[in-house]
C-alpha cells in the first residue's frame, strides 16, 4: 500500500490549499480516510474523516467550516480543500487509509500512512 501527499507549501494567513493523496495497493473504494496532522512539538491530531463512498465526513472543531474532504474512488485520490488558513494551522498533514468503510478519528485505526507534506501559513 502507497500513499502519496502532495499540494502542500507556504501561504499566508487567510489563503488556501487543496492537499491530494494518491493511493494505490488497496481497494481504495472500500477503505475510509482520514487527514491527520502534526504540528512542531505537537502530538498528532485528528483533522478530518470520511466514509468509503464520500457520504459521511466529519471534521475537528478547529477546523470545521474552513476545510472540506472529499474523494474520488475513480481516482484513488483523497482530497483536503482548506481555505482561510491560520497560522494554527501550520503542520505536516498526513493522509491514512482505514482498513474498514467506516471512519474513525483513531489513529490506531488506521494500517496506512502516507510520508505527509508540509503546510507553512505565515502570519
Amino acid at each position: 500500500v502507497q500513499l502519496v501527499e502532495s499540494g502542500g507549501g507556504l501561504v499566508q494567513t487567510g489563503g488556501s490549499l487543496r492537499l491530494s493523496c494518491a493511493a494505490s495497493g488497496r481497494t481504495f473504494s472500500s477503505d475510509a480516510m482520514a487527514w491527520f496532522r502534526q504540528a512542531p512539538g505537537k502530538g498528532v491530531e485528528w483533522v478530518s474523516d470520511i466514509n468509503n463512498n464520500g457520504g459521511s465526513t466529519r471534521y475537528a472543531d478547529s477546523v470545521k467550516g474552513r476545510f472540506t474532504i472529499s474523494r474520488d474512488n475513480a481516482k484513488n485520490t483523497l482530497y483536503l480543500q482548506m481555505n482561510s488558513l491560520k497560522a494554527e494551522d501550520t503542520a505536516v498533514y498526513f493522509c491514512a487509509e482505514g482498513k474498514s468503510a467506516i471512519a474513525t478519528m483513531v489513529l490506531t485505526e488506521y494500517a496506512y500512512w502516507g510520508h505527509g507534506t508540509q503546510v507553512t501559513v505565515s502570519s
